[in-house]
């Protein structure tokens, strides 16, 4: 039988879910988050081949990639993502955007069925590089309207001060 997978909450088997979640800037939670594409880093590879050696290539590892990163919420009264998506790109001008401001960093927590924080990752040096405030409007659809938000990034970390919480 394998090892436990949970070290404090050896008694636990299930994997953690994918519907608890939230995520923070600026030091707050941000409301209403309904949808975070998922963190992804790929290296890419290089291939090379010496004259002498056979014709199969040697394939080495180049330059990392961290994915841009999607969130979704439903469309409310809200500003933080069009407030932000102004800091790069704003109507009234270049004199309105911040070079100081357009790039934060965010923590993505992932919580445990009781709301706890169970993992968290740090996310660095985003900035919103693509804002939908809406969606298709459709007179006879039903469905909520979603804003969202591209976020480039130059990389991310699991923050290992964040413990296995103790579940009662």
């Amino acid at each position: 039988m394998a090892g436990n997978q949970f070290v404090v909450n050896s008694y636990r088997f299930d994997p953690y879910k994918n519907f608890k979640f939230r995520v923070r800037w600026d030091g707050k939670v941000v409301a209403g988050i309904s949808k975070v594409s998922a963190l992804k880093q790929s290296t890419e590879p290089v291939s090379h081949r010496e004259g002498g050696d056979p014709s199969t290539p040697r394939v080495t590892p180049a330059v990392w990639k961290f994915e841009p990163i999607t969130l979704e919420r439903g469309v409310t009264h809200d500003p933080e993502f069009e407030n932000w998506a102004k800091l790069v790109w704003n109507v009234e001008g270049d004199v309105a955007i911040s070079l100081k401001n357009f790039r934060k960093d965010i923590t993505i927590e992932l919580l445990n069925e009781q709301g706890q924080v169970a993992k968290a990752y740090k996310i660095y040096r985003c900035w919103v590089s693509s804002y939908q405030a809406l969606p298709e409007l459709d007179a006879n659809a039903n469905a909520v309207a979603i804003e969202s938000m591209v976020l480039q990034n130059e990389g991310w970390e699991r923050d290992m001060e964040v413990p296995e919480p103790t579940q009662t």
